[in-house]
């Protein structure tokens, strides 16, 4: 029986390889009835080592690029995880039968080439066929090879296509996973324990942002996914768990850009007996670890600018910042109504349930942000949206929390962590309140966690990495969506 491609309007191009995998399977060749290859070594080992492997037989396989020659020689470029090395076949070598059979393969098929390594008169380096077999058929052609898929919206929805024809994107997704590696390293290094937490949770707790809703038939209940991976991990170290941290994917329910996906992966550490000072300390020497480990510097450029992770990062509070790039000192302003009327005054966009430390946000927002290029901690953030972090003993008005920016992006998010369980509850208390006026945003009581504190956390210093965000600087990268193998995408229409 015939097979027909699954299309309703194919085009020629692919009915012509439906054809030649009927005639393959006709011939007692399919190609899909093989079930392993004989690969010993990839083709950027042969092309590094050619010394040692010049003469000798060797067995590769990947994916046909490009094919050239004519009459009874032939060139193809075969391209493995590794990178690519050219394939040179005679048909003196190979006979007529499988020479013939070579000749209809199609870029895009996945072939086994065995052979012996030399270098031809141009001096690159080769594989001369000795056997050649067809692994696996391409039915659909690849894109043309000198446009490639330039089409972005296709490039993430087809991120296969992606991969193979734009070597540079798959470059970003090895350093990524060399990144998250670079972290474990120096984490384990520094005596921390990799851990795991529910990602279905009753309540989603630890962060400012509305869930993602599902439902549990065997227990017929209700259930977020979640936001955060922080609840938890203090009660680990409410448990004895001293050094704690998790590299997990975290789900929020908002909107997409260039910064932002709903699902992304979250890196959160809590350690005892330190607080936030602990924490920047922390920060400034895994961000030199990891950009000297995967990139070989501490000096990086991102779209044309220069990023030094080398020099010690810049720490600013909150207030000082606002007033360096605002020219409005918050300690000079009193009162809600006061924040206010300045807000009006600067048309910072506001509501009518913020207070003062909410307004002193948005305009750090609005005015400083964007001028934190190089890396900075900036420090003291007021207690109305930090409802998890210990107060300033000498200002209770704001709490020993930071962000790290670099680029005008926060990087991270810590804290001196709040274990004062009789304060968090009323933190939670102000949160309802929060929820009931409106913010979709605001965290809800969680008992068991209250529960845990009542037992009694030590002091301890907590911290948040957004991965993908570290990933974009590291790889520079525009979009979140650049370093996201599969990014969210809105359904096509069937």
């Amino acid at each position: 029986m015939d097979n027909k491609p699954n299309q309703a309007n194919t085009s020629d191009v692919i009915q012509v390889r439906y054809d030649k995998l009927n005639a393959l399977r006709e011939a007692g060749r399919d190609p899909f009835v093989i079930t392993t290859s004989d690969r010993d070594c990839l083709t950027e080992t042969i092309k590094n080592n050619f010394e040692e492997y010049e003469n000798k037989d060797v067995c590769v396989a990947g994916r046909i690029m490009s094919k050239r020659g004519k009459g009874k020689v032939s060139f193809l470029d075969l391209h493995d995880k590794s990178g690519k090395i050219q394939i040179f076949a005679k048909f003196d070598d190979l006979g007529e039968e499988e020479y013939g059979f070579l000749k209809k393969w199609d870029i895009g098929d996945i072939v086994e080439v065995k052979g012996f390594v030399f270098k031809t008169k141009m001096g690159e380096i080769s594989v001369h066929a000795t056997a050649v077999r067809l692994l696996s058929k391409s039915l659909k052609p690849l894109p043309e090879k000198y446009h490639g898929l330039t089409n972005t919206d296709l490039r993430y929805r087809q991120r296969y296509v992606d991969l193979i024809m734009n070597p540079e994107v798959k470059d970003t997704f090895i350093k990524r996973s060399q990144i998250i590696s670079s972290i474990r390293r120096y984490l384990d290094g520094q005596g921390f324990m990799e851990v795991e937490t529910p990602m279905l949770v009753s309540n989603a707790g630890g962060a400012a942002a509305r869930p993602f809703m599902t439902h549990f038939n065997a227990l017929d209940e209700d259930l977020k996914l979640r936001i955060s991976l922080e609840l938890y991990l203090k009660r680990l170290i409410v448990g004895g768990l001293e050094k704690v941290y998790e590299i997990g994917r975290v789900f929020r329910n908002e909107g997409v850009d260039t910064r932002h996906n709903p699902e992304f992966t979250l890196m959160e550490l809590y350690q005892a007996y330190t607080d936030y000072n602990g924490m920047m300390d922390l920060t400034e020497n895994l961000f030199r670890h990891v950009a000297q480990e995967v990139l070989g510097t501490t000096l990086i450029t991102y779209n044309g600018t220069e990023i030094d992770l080398g020099k010690p990062f810049e720490r600013i509070t909150m207030l000082d910042a606002v007033k360096k790039y605002a020219g409005v000192d918050f300690n000079e302003i009193h009162s809600d109504e006061e924040a206010k009327a300045v807000a009006k005054e600067h048309h910072v966009e506001f509501e009518d349930r913020h207070k003062k430390g909410d307004i002193l946000s948005l305009f750090f927002e609005e005015f400083a942000e964007e001028h934190m290029i190089q890396p900075t901690f900036v420090m003291d953030h007021p207690i109305e949206i930090s409802p998890l972090t210990k107060k300033k003993p000498d200002n209770p008005d704001y709490v020993e929390r930071f962000e790290m920016f670099i680029n005008g992006w926060e990087m991270c998010n810590a804290y001196s962590e709040l274990n004062d369980p009789i304060d968090q509850r009323e933190r939670f208390k102000a949160q309802e309140e929060a929820l009931a006026q409106g913010d979709e945003e605001a965290n809800t009581t969680d008992e068991d966690f209250l529960n845990a504190l009542e037992i009694g956390m030590p002091p301890t210093g907590g911290i948040g990495y957004g991965i993908d965000r570290l990933t974009m600087l590291l790889t520079d990268s525009a979009a979140i969506r650049d370093v996201l193998l599969f990014p969210t995408m809105k359904s096509l229409d069937k």
